[in-house]
């Protein structure tokens, strides 16, 4: 099979440079395995330190560094690399759309192409995220509603439990099966599949590309499964520090809750979109007030529910408002 690999780098040359080296182990077993590197400016010298990289391990007949003229988020880098190389002799089978703070654990990108060599029917695949310790990180979801939108704003085990099955993240498993939708982090996917469903939506500048395409996808008839023999380091939050695992999260950027917003209201329309964050300001409210009667430390992001106020009524939210 016929992988080219997509990694969209923005100020994270030393973690794309470590990502590569482990792509190159792939090889062995994927020898027409290739990466892209798409570069979105940030003000540095990135792609310059990562051609220097690629030249200096040796890795230039495989890898290419392609800048950007502006940063226009995570799916115009995507589609930087996806969209040339649709057509053409060497047109790759499948695209693997690999976060830069990943890194693969050996045998990973082979055991995803040969499920998907196995199984015809599924057109998009991903692989076990996990920490560098090796505990399972939750990448296949259900798809987001209401009921899911209430049980993330309270976060209360009671409450949890009560919506377990409408929950976003459902129990882990570690045998091949079928998904809503994956984490953008690591998946592959068919060449046939953006044929059908089309390029990464550029109206979303971060957060929530990857769900919008696997339910477009969905929508055709399209099935995602995750692959767990396909393990993969996420360090999570290292390219955006929006998400992190050891502490307070800092405050959500304005681009996270215009994301939010694009994917309700394209797929279920100005209404829904509503609901849901009424369902999880109602939540929250429940949940915070059960915080503080219970003592325990925030753990959510500061002004998370005046923001998500604020961008209910169309007024700006998120840092720097």
């Amino acid at each position: 099979m016929k992988i080219l690999v997509v990694i969209v780098n923005y100020r994270t040359a030393a973690l794309v440079a470590h990502c590569l080296q482990t792509l190159a182990g792939e090889r062995t077993a994927l020898p027409d395995l290739r990466a892209v590197v798409v570069d979105n400016p940030g003000g540095g010298d990135d792609a310059q330190a990562l051609r220097a990289m690629v030249a200096e391990q040796g890795l230039g007949g495989w890898v290419e560094v392609r800048s950007m003229p502006c940063n226009g988020g995570f799916s115009y880098g995507v589609n930087a690399g996806v969209q040339p190389a649709m057509s053409g002799p060497d047109a790759p089978d499948a695209f693997l759309l690999l976060n830069p703070d990943t890194y693969v654990r050996p045998g990973a990108v082979a055991a995803l192409a040969a499920f998907l060599a196995a199984r015809p029917d599924v057109g998009i695949a991903g692989s076990r995220l996990e920490d560098e310790d090796g505990a399972v990180q939750h990448s296949r979801f259900r798809f987001p509603g209401v009921l899911s939108a209430l049980d993330e704003g309270c976060q209360f085990g009671p409450v949890h439990r009560l919506l377990r099955r409408w929950a976003t993240c459902p129990p882990l498993a570690d045998a091949p099966h079928r998904v809503d939708w994956l984490s953008g982090a690591c998946m592959l996917v068919r060449r046939d599949v953006f044929a059908r469903v089309g390029p990464f939506d550029e109206d979303f500048f971060l957060y929530f590309e990857e769900l919008d395409f696997t339910r477009r996808a969905h929508a055709l008839g399209i099935a995602s499964w995750q692959v767990p023999a396909s393990r993969v380091v996420h360090l999570v939050g290292r390219s955006t520090g929006v998400t992190v695992r050891d502490r307070r999260p800092p405050r959500l950027p304005a681009y996270w809750f215009a994301s939010r917003a694009r994917y309700f209201r394209k797929h279920h329309g100005r209404l829904y979109r509503l609901a849901v964050d009424l369902a999880f300001v109602g939540g929250r409210l429940v949940g915070e007030t059960l915080r503080v009667a219970r003592r325990r430390p925030a753990n959510a992001p500061p002004r998370l529910l005046r923001d998500f106020a604020r961008h209910m009524v169309g007024l700006p939210a998120g840092a720097g408002n």
